[in-house]
C-alpha cells in the first residue's frame, strides 16, 4: 500500500501544479493585457495534466492511446484553423466533443460497475451522463446554427416547453430509480436517449441573439458534468478543473444575461429572435437618409470625437484590419478614436474584443458599455459597423418590444449617427432599429470591409483634420 502510494505521489504533484495552472489562466484572461499569460498557463495545465493521466498504473494498453491521439490531433488541427467569425461554432464544437467524452466515459463505467455501485455514485455518474448527453447534442444544435446549417430563428411548437421539462422530469426519475436499483441495468439507454433528445429540445427554439448567452451555459454544463466524472473516476484533477469551468461558465452566463436585461428562463424558454410581423410593414413607411463613402470620410474628417461600435456585421465581412486602417487614418488626424464594446456584442462572449485585438487595435482604446456611454452625447460621430440590437433605442423606450429593458449603446446621443450595414434586414432579435430613421443617421450601405476600405482611401487622399 505504501509502494503504491509512493508512485502515485508524483501523478498527485503534477495534478496540483496543473490546477494551480488551470486558476490562474482564469485569473490571467481575465485581462486583455495578461490574456496571452493566461492561455499559455492553460496549455501547459492540459500538458501536465495528459502527462500525468498516461502515467497511471491503472493504464492497461498504451496503444489505444497513441492510436486515440493520433486521431485527435488529426481532426483537432483543421478544426483549430478557422476564421474568426468561426470561433464561437468551433468552440460549441469542443462543448460536444468533451460532452461526448464525459457521457461516454460515464456509460462504460455504468456497465463495468453495477450492480455493484453505491448509491452516492450512482448518483453522481447519473448527474454526469445526463448533463454531459444533453450539453453534447445541444452544443450540435448550437454548432449548427451558428454555422447556419440549422436556421437561426427559433424553432418552436405549441407546448414546447412543456414536453421539455415532461422528459427532463422523466431523465431525473429514471436516475433515481437506478440510484436505488442499480441492477436495473435495461432502463439506463432509456435515461441516455431522453437525456440526448432533450438536448437537441433545449436549444433548437433559441434563436441567434441569445447565442452567447447560450455558449457560456454549455460551457457551464460541460464543466460540471467533467466534475461529475472526476468524482466517479475518483480524480481529483478533474473535479477541480470541471468545478473551475462550471462555475465560470455560469458566472459568465449570469453576465450575459444581465447585459440583456433577461433571465436564464427567458434565454432559454423564450423564444427570443422570432421576427415580428410590424417590422416590415412599419421598415416601408419610413425613410432613411444614406451616405457615399465621400461624404462619411469628409464627416469623420471633421470629428474631434469618433467612438466606432463593431457588431457581427464586421466579423462576417472580415473588416477588421480596415477598422484598423481608419483607426490609424484618423488618429493622424488628430481625432480622438475609441470602440464600444457591448457584452453581447457578436455570436460569443468577447468576439468583438478577439476581432479588434487581432487586427492589433491598442487594449486602452476598447471600452466597456458602461464606461463609454455617458460619452456618447460629447461624441460627434458615432460610427456603427454591423452591430444592431445592441443600438436599438427601442430597448429604452418601446414596452412593447422584446428587447425592451436591456441595457444598450448610446450611439443615438451622437451629434451624428452612421451605421454601415448591408440592407434595412433586422438583426438576430428579428425587430425593425428605429436608430436607423432619427434625423442624425445616416445610412452607408454595402459590405462593411469594402465600405470602411473606400473610407480609409478617401481620407487619406484628403486634407487635414479641421
Amino acid at each position: 500500500m505504501n509502494e503504491f502510494a509512493g508512485n502515485q505521489l508524483p501523478i498527485e504533484i503534477i495534478y496540483l501544479v496543473a490546477s494551480a495552472l488551470f486558476i490562474l489562466s482564469l485569473k490571467w484572461m481575465s485581462s486583455p493585457t495578461t490574456a496571452r499569460h493566461g492561455v499559455w498557463a492553460g496549455e501547459l495545465g492540459m500538458l501536465l495534466a495528459i502527462a500525468g493521466t498516461l502515467l497511471h498504473h491503472g493504464m492497461v494498453d498504451y496503444k489505444w492511446i497513441a492510436i486515440a491521439l493520433v486521431l485527435g490531433t488529426i481532426i483537432g488541427v483543421p478544426l483549430g484553423r478557422v476564421q474568426m467569425t468561426a470561433v464561437p461554432q468551433r468552440t460549441a464544437l469542443s462543448h460536444a466533443f468533451g460532452a461526448l467524452c464525459v457521457t461516454l466515459v460515464g456509460t462504460a463505467e455504468f456497465y463495468l460497475r453495477s450492480p455493484d455501485i453505491s448509491r452516492f455514485m450512482m448518483a453522481v455518474l447519473s448527474m454526469e451522463v445526463i448533463l454531459g448527453s444533453l450539453t453534447f447534442t445541444g452544443s450540435l444544435m448550437a454548432a449548427g446554427k451558428l454555422q447556419e446549417i440549422l436556421p437561426q430563428r427559433p424553432l418552436t411548437y405549441k407546448g414546447q416547453n412543456l414536453v421539455n421539462f415532461l422528459l427532463l422530469a422523466v431523465a431525473v426519475v429514471l436516475a433515481v430509480y437506478l440510484v436505488l436499483h442499480p441492477e436495473a441495468r435495461q432502463l439506463y439507454p432509456f435515461m441516455l436517449v431522453i437525456a440526448l433528445a432533450f438536448g437537441v429540445l433545449l436549444v433548437i427554439p433559441i434563436g441567434g441573439a441569445d447565442m452567447p448567452t447560450v455558449i457560456s451555459l454549455l460551457n457551464a454544463y460541460a464543466g460540471l458534468s467533467a466534475a461529475a466524472m472526476g468524482f466517479v473516476l475518483n480524480n481529483k484533477l478533474l473535479i477541480v478543473a470541471g468545478a473551475l469551468d462550471g462555475s465560470s461558465g455560469l458566472i459568465l452566463s449570469v453576465i450575459m444575461s444581465k447585459a440583456m436585461n433577461r433571465s436564464f428562463t427567458n434565454v432559454l424558454f423564450g423564444a427570443f429572435g422570432q421576427v415580428q410581423a410590424a417590422a416590415a410593414g412599419a421598415q416601408e413607411a419610413k425613410q432613411v437618409r444614406s451616405a457615399t463613402a465621400e461624404e462619411a470620410a469628409a464627416i469623420l474628417s471633421a470629428a474631434n470625437k469618433v467612438v466606432i461600435v463593431p457588431g457581427y456585421g464586421m466579423a462576417v465581412a472580415q473588416a477588421q484590419h480596415k477598422v484598423r486602417e481608419l483607426y490609424d487614418a484618423l488618429s493622424k488626424r488628430g481625432v480622438d478614436v475609441r470602440f464600444a464594446i457591448h457584452p453581447v456584442a457578436g455570436r460569443m462572449p468577447g468576439h468583438m474584443n478577439v476581432l479588434l485585438a487581432e487586427a492589433d487595435i491598442p487594449y486602452d482604446r476598447l471600452m466597456d458599455m458602461d464606461d463609454i456611454n455617458s460619452d456618447f452625447p460629447q461624441t460627434d460621430v458615432a460610427l456603427v459597423i454591423g452591430a444592431n440590437d445592441v443600438t436599438n433605442p427601442a430597448a429604452r423606450t418601446d414596452t412593447s418590444s422584446p428587447i425592451f429593458g436591456m441595457p444598450i449603446l448610446d450611439v443615438d446621443k451622437a451629434h451624428t449617427v452612421m451605421v454601415i450595414k448591408r440592407g434595412m434586414s433586422p438583426g438576430f432579435a428579428g425587430i425593425d432599429n428605429p436608430l436607423y430613421y432619427l434625423d442624425n443617421t445616416l445610412m452607408l450601405f454595402g459590405d462593411a470591409k469594402a465600405f470602411v476600405g473606400s473610407i480609409v482611401r478617401e481620407l487619406t487622399g484628403g486634407g487635414g483634420h479641421s
